[in-house]
């Protein structure tokens, strides 16, 4: 039995202040020297990222959808041992859900699981006394789900917060906190930037966060919301460990993998680094934006999914970089990609050279394809056997052509096969969580420790009638592939998602 003080703090819909309110709250009770961690609900690397550096430790995510239910808890207290206040920010609304299915991978259901009592975070700006119905029917819509408080945003005036506070006192629930109009800065940096404010520890990033832990320092009663928060019961059952779930070999020495991130965050989920190390490997940091060369020894390259896309230009401009990455892909290393990872190992994004490790080429598209997918691996490569299967999250507008390689990545119901798998590298645009299949963490260390794959003769796309053609253009270091003609649009494969 684990007793550690933790809260959710959720909303009705997007836009009602709660990711400020939620880094805000965990700056605040961590500039009192109380220990804190942030959490996410859902897939979003951003959020996350800056709970993260609110917290002064790593921001995790809770993503029923990604690693399974089962593990919520577990991670969730891997994630909070030592602290002495847990922040979960949710998703979307109180009762909504990326999927449409909020009783499996919503904020309730993450609420529900970790037994975790719930701010709700209002933006009262055009509400009277209307805003007691509204907190009554969150409140009541689900029995498993404990509603303890509730947060003002954008009050109007002293007499607009006192008809509020009587509102919601006539049916009993307590107001934690209001913040006036303009109270809570709008100061974050913006999203298209992701994590990397974070991972480069930017004085903008850094000053947003000292704001928002003023500005709810302020307006937010610290003391109530911490008695809130201590008033969870005992989560049941062991925690999650990296080492219990890596399962790690004994290597006479330790392989570095390198992984994309900045000193701040990585552009993954904090269990893979976790993972690696537990597996046998020491974890070197290297940022595709700024890092000219590959951590000294590396065995292995790992790119995650939170790189956002609108780096395109400086990933092309850090030529010293793609031409070491295409080096080593060339000579045989493991290369796991993901995200925006997968354009730049190809030959171009929106006409920058990239990498060339892969011969496809990438354009921003004008729709963001977002959502999750149920994966089989048709072919066995580092990162899986032939046949795994697992769910990933995929968010990006960048459209790749040839959509696969002459042996795909990933295939799925509903879509055509998308990725390259080519010698020992792994390109895709869908995001793993490998805390749901942390083997992975263990093949890409015995495929860093084994050494360089042996150079194969390339495979045609697909099998076609002889025809006489012009010669494939082949690509920098990589086998020449002959590039089919852009897709039609999937409407199984294209799903627009608005997150908060």
């Amino acid at each position: 039995m684990s007793a550690q003080p933790r809260l959710v703090v959720s909303a009705p819909a997007s836009g009602h202040g709660k990711t400020a309110i939620a880094v805000g709250l965990l700056a605040a009770v961590a500039a009192r020297g109380v220990p804190v961690a942030g959490f996410k609900v859902g897939p979003d690397h951003t959020d996350a990222a800056y709970l993260g550096l609110a917290a002064g430790r790593p921001g995790r995510n809770l993503d029923p959808r990604l690693v399974g239910a089962q593990r919520i808890a577990p991670l969730f207290q891997h994630g909070a041992t030592g602290t002495q206040l847990s922040v979960i920010e949710g998703a979307m609304g109180l009762f909504d859900s990326l999927t449409g299915q909020p009783e499996i991978d919503g904020t309730a259901a993450v609420a529900s699981v970790l037994r975790a009592p719930v701010v709700l975070v209002v933006d009262v700006a055009s509400m009277g006394h209307s805003l007691a119905a509204l907190v009554h029917g969150f409140r009541m819509f689900d029995e498993m789900v404990h509603l303890g408080g509730v947060v003002l945003n954008r009050v109007a005036s002293p007499r607009h917060e006192q008809m509020l506070r009587t509102a919601l006192d006539d049916i009993g629930m307590p107001v934690l906190g209001a913040l006036r109009r303009g109270d809570l800065p709008n100061v974050l940096p913006a999203r298209s930037h992701g994590p990397v404010p974070v991972a480069h520890r930017t004085v903008e990033a850094i000053r947003a966060v000292r704001r928002l832990g003023e500005s709810v320092a302020g307006g937010l009663d610290l003391d109530r919301i911490m008695a809130l928060a201590g008033s969870a019961p005992a989560l049941p059952g062991p925690l999650w460990t990296p080492a219990e779930a890596a399962g790690a070999e004994v290597f006479e020495q330790r392989p570095v993998v390198a992984l994309a991130g900045g000193p701040g965050a990585p552009y993954t989920y904090v269990e893979t680094a976790e993972l690696l190390t537990a597996a046998g490997a020491d974890v070197a940091v290297v940022d595709p934006l700024r890092d000219e060369g590959l951590p000294a020894g590396t065995r292995a390259l790992v790119v995650g999914a939170g790189l956002p896309e609108g780096y395109a230009e400086e990933l092309s401009a850090n030529r010293r970089l793609c031409s070491a990455v295409a080096q080593f892909a060339a000579d045989g290393w493991p290369v796991i990609a993901e995200g925006v990872a997968l354009p730049w190992l190809g030959r171009d994004l929106d006409g920058r050279p990239m990498c060339g490790v892969l011969d496809a080429t990438s354009v921003t598209g004008e729709q963001t394809v977002a959502g999750y997918r149920e994966a089989t691996a048709p072919a066995t490569s580092p990162l899986a056997p032939a046949g795994a299967r697992i769910t990933g999250y995929k968010q990006h507008r960048a459209v790749v052509t040839p959509r696969a390689g002459a042996v795909p990545a990933w295939t799925w119901s509903g879509g055509n096969p998308e990725g390259f798998v080519w010698r020992q590298v792994h390109a895709s645009q869908l995001g793993l969580h490998w805390a749901a299949a942390p083997e992975i963490a263990k093949r890409v260390v015995s495929a860093a420790m084994a050494g360089p794959a042996p150079l194969l003769p390339p495979i045609p796309l697909r099998p076609t009638p002889p025809q006489p053609q012009a010669p494939a253009q082949p690509a920098m270091n990589a086998p020449a592939v002959k590039a089919p003609a852009p897709p039609t649009v999937n409407l199984n494969d294209t799903v627009d998602i608005t997150t908060s």
